[in-house]
């Protein structure tokens, strides 16, 4: 006897429609996904998938914000249950960063494809800036340098960042290499006094990244995370 599928509220829908994308992109590259492929692959009509995202710069952008989110959210969580010290909460950075290029290889293609997008220029920039505002979060209590100075700084070792994690996904770098080359330039980014706050009991990378990620992290700030994804998407 056969069933009837149930019927999912929109957000449902949608999660599990972003959900297919990604299974997409990882079997056939970003290339392969399309708003028909996704339908099909969906199981749902194309109206549907229509109504969702309109076009595909639009479930390119969604597919995104979406990843690029639990990207950072993956760095927030490894910072909150960091060691206190300079080098523990660098190498915590580093550890969780190239983790998530590893583990989701579909972010890099995603922006790939939306290369050149006005829309995805602005959502690249807005990321960095989380990513840098985050860093130099975490990273202050250990830097003599005005915030400016630090932020800064953060952003130019996110670019350098980015060029290691191409390495290690071209498997020109171990995942040993990338960690330890990007805790290095962390540390040399923080000016003197790098050791500064070591001794400073619960560690700022606990403290300080729950701040830093609100709308980026678990519990009340996963909730934001989600809020975003559906008011961006």
């Amino acid at each position: 006897m056969a069933t009837t599928p149930t019927r999912l509220s929109k957000q449902a829908r949608r999660e599990q429609l972003l959900d297919t994308a990604v299974a997409i992109v990882r079997t056939r590259g970003a290339d392969g996904l399309t708003l028909v492929t996704l339908a099909e692959e969906a199981g749902v009509s194309r109206p549907v998938v229509y109504g969702h995202f309109a076009t595909r710069p639009g479930l390119l952008l969604a597919l995104h914000r979406r990843l690029d989110e639990r990207h950072r959210a993956a760095v927030t969580r490894a910072l909150r249950s960091a060691a206190t010290g300079a080098d523990a909460v660098a190498r915590a950075i580093s550890t969780a960063y190239f983790a998530c290029a590893t583990d989701m290889p579909e972010l890099g293609a995603v922006t790939a494809a939306l290369k050149g997008s006005p829309e995805m220029e602005a959502v690249r920039h807005d990321s960095a800036d989380r990513y840098a505002e985050l860093m130099a979060t975490v990273l202050r209590p250990y830097s003599p340098l005005a915030p400016k100075d630090l932020g800064l700084r953060c952003a130019g070792v996110l670019g350098a960042a980015d060029a290691l994690a191409a390495e290690l996904n071209r498997r020109r770098a171990t995942d040993d290499e990338a960690v330890a080359a990007l805790t290095g330039l962390i540390m040399g980014s923080l000016g003197g006094g790098a050791g500064r706050g070591a001794e400073s009991g619960a560690g700022p990378a606990e403290t300080e990244a729950g701040a830093a990620g609100a709308g980026l992290g678990t519990g009340p700030a996963e909730a934001g995370v989600e809020a975003e994804t559906e008011a961006g998407a």
